[in-house]
């Protein structure tokens, strides 16, 4: 299997992940999925890398599954999930992820950028759910992630027309948070996650980042015994000296130096996402 089809690079504590089928408009494929999946991975357990910035080579994100495999699925009949992980996989990975979307952002793709915790959007980047006009119902999740993040009539008006829409729209509507020019998108997304990766904790930052996703779907009760016992361990200096050190960097003016994730790193279950 060929390694091209996501390309990695850090800079700056920074891990910028690319995907890369330029051939394809990087259509999302298996190929695809297992390296992407196998790189974040490796950003995970990199005590080098502080934050994650995803994007596409050239003009585009990713514009869907592959149409190859599109008409391989509809002709055979078999959606294959042997061997895959859930596409939600990224939303258990203990550090902060950026989309930059450059381009073309549909489908599979947008479940992608979706599993980000933040994205910036190249001013006149399309955007389409694409699966109704496919004859599929919402696939990979994105009926229970679309409503909770842009409101129910919303995200059934995007689900159900499957229309383009543009980047100031998808700003909006709440899909993405920031809008930069083209040459700018990337960037602008790499300067935020330097942003992160110098000034906050990682150990903050991954508990952040599990609860916000895991608080989803959980009652009031259930999300609050779970941060009054992440409170009762991060004041507790022993378990968390970042909190000491952000004071003290607080106080004196300076930037904090901050240590990697613990290698015992103990946090609230990630969601289970099923395959599909």
């Amino acid at each position: 299997m060929s390694t091209d089809f996501v390309l990695s690079s850090i800079s700056d504590r920074v891990c910028t992940l690319t995907l890369n089928n330029p051939e394809r408009h990087n259509a999302w494929s298996h190929e695809m999925e297992h390296r992407y999946f196998e790189l974040l991975d490796t950003a995970a357990a990199d005590d080098e890398v502080r934050t994650i910035v995803l994007t596409g080579s050239g003009t585009s994100f990713c514009p869907g599954l592959d149409t190859e495999s599109l008409a391989h699925v509809a002709n055979e009949g078999e959606l294959v999930l042997a061997g895959r992980r859930s596409q939600h996989y990224a939303l258990t990975v203990p550090k902060p992820m950026i989309a930059a979307v450059n381009g073309a952002c549909a489908g599979i793709g947008l479940v992608q950028a979706l599993a980000c915790d933040v994205r910036f959007a190249a001013r006149g980047a399309r955007f389409s759910t694409a699966y109704a006009r496919l004859g599929l119902a919402a696939e990979y999740g994105l009926s229970w992630i679309l409503p909770r993040m842009i409101g129910v009539e919303n995200a059934l008006d995007l689900l159900l027309s499957s229309r383009p829409f543009d980047a100031d729209e998808a700003l909006a509507l709440g899909v993405v948070s920031r809008v930069c020019q083209p040459d700018d998108v990337l960037a602008d997304a790499q300067s935020y996650a330097t942003e992160l990766a110098q000034h906050c904790s990682p150990l903050a930052m991954a508990a952040i980042r599990r609860q916000v996703w895991g608080d989803l779907s959980k009652s009031w009760f259930e999300a609050n015994a779970d941060w009054l016992e992440l409170m009762r361990r991060f004041n507790a200096r022993e378990s968390n000296p970042d909190f000491a050190e952000g004071v003290a960097a607080l106080r004196e003016k300076r930037v904090p130096n901050f240590g990697p994730l613990p290698a015992d790193l103990e946090l609230p279950e990630p969601l289970a996402f099923p395959l599909q």
